[in-house]
């Protein structure tokens, strides 16, 4: 984390458009990118970087963390009006309601069941939780009184699903 203290943005307009504030900017590994491919090392480390810009005068690593919450934040505001909460507003305050509550509900089982299931499922957005565990490709039989789901032989989140289902309907432990 390195930070810029008094860097002004706008510098090339009107002196009354010009702002001057804190430049903090986070340098992370980009983990996409294998550091070593075959025998030898990377020669030279690939980076991200995220600036941002703020008049926060908090220490640098607080303002950095806070502004790390609130990314976290943003998202799931994002993840929520992709989902139910694009329906709002309806124009009924009943209907609103009902599908503030539907939202909250949904998300918090989606959040679940995405901790229950791996690390990158606990990460992901409600749209991947849907795609790779709520719409199951599988084939429902009945047979002597019993429900079984046959999945697809190479579906590519079969574990992560079973695991998942494994987790859900394991028996009690015994007390």
């Amino acid at each position: 984390v390195a930070e810029i203290p008094a860097y002004t943005a706008f510098a090339s307009r009107k002196k009354s458009e010009r702002v001057t504030a804190r430049l903090i900017v986070r340098r992370v590994r980009d983990l996409a990118k294998p550091a070593v491919v075959g025998e030898q090392g990377e020669l030279f480390p690939l980076w991200r970087y995220h600036p941002f810009f703020t008049d926060n005068p908090a220490p640098m690593l607080q303002a950095e963390r806070e502004h790390r919450h609130h990314a976290v934040v943003e998202q799931v505001i994002a993840d929520s009006k992709a989902s139910a909460l694009a329906h709002l507003p309806s124009g009924h305050f009943h209907a609103n309601s009902a599908w503030l509550t539907l939202w909250a509900m949904a998300y918090n089982l989606l959040r679940a069941t995405g901790a229950l299931t791996s690390a990158f499922h606990a990460r992901a957005t409600t749209a991947t939780l849907r795609a790779h565990l709520i719409h199951v490709p599988a084939r429902i039989a009945r047979s002597a009184r019993r429900i079984t789901l046959h999945l697809p032989h190479n579906w590519r989140w079969q574990h992560a699903w079973r695991h998942l289902f494994d987790t859900v309907h394991a028996p009690p432990e015994p007390g």
